[in-house]
């Protein structure tokens, strides 16, 4: 066996034992917060003036306006005020934690609490390989990329609109997402949100997959609206928002902000208009149905006060998650952010660099729910193929540093000590050879060897061995199994609704 060979064995051998790990993390070490509590009660106090003095506005939809108006909220036309701790009284009836199911239930995961869950990116309209570069995004990448989230134990989730299959009509790309998710996939995945028929119809996919009984009682979407910061919920994102409220889906709330053009330019005046945000939208999703789940989201980034452009894995970001978090426990609600944002164009150093502070910021904040913690480049308009196996790496690296330090009788290893004489060494000891397989966390990535071994496999850069990896990923998967009976339903509806859409019928 060569040693490419030999090397390729170790990979499939340890991908076999990931595939039976657990679907989502379970931390157990702390979090870090740079808010102390005076800070939080400036926070707090400054997003109430926010909403009592300024207001939010709820753009096209008089029904939310009388809902408002109903439970003692004061409404000016389109714009919302509200008082003091109106919306936290609202609140208190979203759960602190619950359970997304998925299509497998060994896949569902954790939502809240010490469960931290890791999510493909979101919404790009083009892709990138190295074979062939940058290009617009089809159904075909679509459907190739959910399979790799299948296939990567280091991803819990699959995601939403992984890319924008921009070959397929507007009106019904989301009735091929969602069957690709349900079919191709097992893992969880996300709702439409461009239009309220396209929340239903997921949701209506979701019942032919699942069972409408156990969907009406379960939460089995996780959907994120964001808001048009400042201060602004506009109709598509608000009509979204009612459907899964309706149907009691997780509905995300995440003010999308560009600091500096969306927000002020400091972090402590952007935490208070985020909370406001988030305060108003969440107290409107239990208004519309209390229990609800929800979750308080963020996506924050500064622009360059020189160029105006978008900045991707800088200490403000990081410092940014590691206050909101503070701030979602205080409301009781699970915390969304992103993870692995970059503005490389290509999976290269700047990416790696970029990405890795920014998944790490998220991990050591504690975000429950890492949304873009693969596959991003440029701004999160491109999706990279080789990114998403090379974040997934990472991914998996602080899925382990969260499990903390095992200080249990057996890896205090006393006897190795007992068995090793001064002088000795313990790679033949029995404590190694009982636990050298998981001891140390291993990457799939990462080339460890030495110059002249890496030279003899081909003197292969990270980029290349991610694109060998995809290949190869793709070719041995295996689609998750499903009732023919089921398949053939949601076949059907995709064909129905794309008649009846394509036909002018609502």
């Amino acid at each position: 066996m060569s040693r490419r060979e030999g090397r390729s064995e170790r990979i499939r051998a340890r991908t076999a034992r990931q595939e039976l790990a657990a679907p989502f993390t379970i931390r157990r070490i702390g979090f870090v917060s740079l808010i102390d509590e005076a800070a939080v009660a400036i926070i707090e106090r400054n997003a109430d003036r926010i909403l009592d003095e300024i207001g939010m506005e709820f753009r096209g939809d008089a029904e939310t306006l009388d809902l408002f108006r109903k439970h003692g909220a004061r409404v000016d036309g389109q714009r919302v005020r509200f008082d003091p701790g109106w919306c936290r009284d609202k609140i208190k009836t979203a759960p602190r934690i619950f359970t997304q199911h998925a299509r497998n239930p060994a896949r569902s995961v954790q939502i809240g609490g010490e469960a931290q869950v890791y999510c493909p990116s979101f919404g790009p309209p083009f892709v990138h390989d190295m074979e062939k570069g940058r290009r617009y995004a089809t159904i075909g990448d679509f459907q190739a990329i959910t399979k790799l989230h299948h296939s990567l134990a280091a991803v819990n989730h699959s995601g939403g609109v992984v890319v924008e299959p921009v070959d397929l009509p507007v009106p019904v790309r989301h009735l091929h997402m969602a069957h690709a998710h349900l079919t191709l996939n097992d893992k969880p995945f996300m709702g439409a949100v461009t239009a309220p028929e396209r929340a239903r119809d997921t949701i209506e996919m979701c019942r032919l997959a699942m069972g409408a009984d156990f969907v009406d009682q379960n939460c089995v979407l996780y959907s994120v609206v964001n808001t048009n910061a400042p201060l602004v919920m506009d109709e598509t994102m608000l009509w979204a928002l009612k459907e899964y409220a309706k149907a009691g889906q997780c509905t995300v709330v995440s003010p999308f902000v560009l600091g500096g053009a969306m927000s002020p330019v400091s972090i402590a005046a952007t935490l208070a208009q985020v909370l406001a945000e988030v305060l108003a939208s969440v107290a409107l999703i239990q208004l519309i149905r209390p229990g609800a789940p929800a979750a308080f989201g963020t996506f924050f980034s500064p622009i360059s006060l020189k160029t105006g452009a978008p900045t991707f894995g800088t200490p403000e970001g990081t410092q940014f998650q590691m206050c909101a978090k503070t701030l979602a426990d205080r409301l009781g609600l699970p915390f969304h952010s992103v993870g692995a944002l970059t503005a490389s164009k290509v999976p290269d150093a700047q990416a790696g660099y970029e990405s890795q502070a920014q998944l790490m910021g998220a991990t050591m904040a504690g975000v429950n729910f890492i949304i873009h913690a693969t596959g991003c480049l440029e701004g999160l308009l491109t999706t990279g193929y080789e990114k998403i196996v090379m974040d997934a790496d990472r991914c998996s690296a602080m899925m382990r540093f969260v499990q903390g330090v095992d200080f249990s009788e057996a890896a205090q290893a006393m006897e190795a000590f007992q068995e090793v004489p001064p002088g000795g060494h313990f790679l033949g000891a029995t404590h190694t050879r009982e636990n050298f397989e998981t001891a140390f966390w291993m990457g799939e990535m990462s080339d460890n060897g030495t110059y002249e071994q890496w030279s003899a496999e081909g003197a292969l850069w990270e980029h290349e061995r991610a694109a060998l990896r995809v290949k190869k990923l793709l070719a041995d998967y295996q689609q998750p199994a499903m009732d023919v009976a089921i398949r053939d339903s949601l076949d059907d509806f995709v064909a129905r609704r794309t008649r009846e859409i394509e036909g002018g019928k609502p």
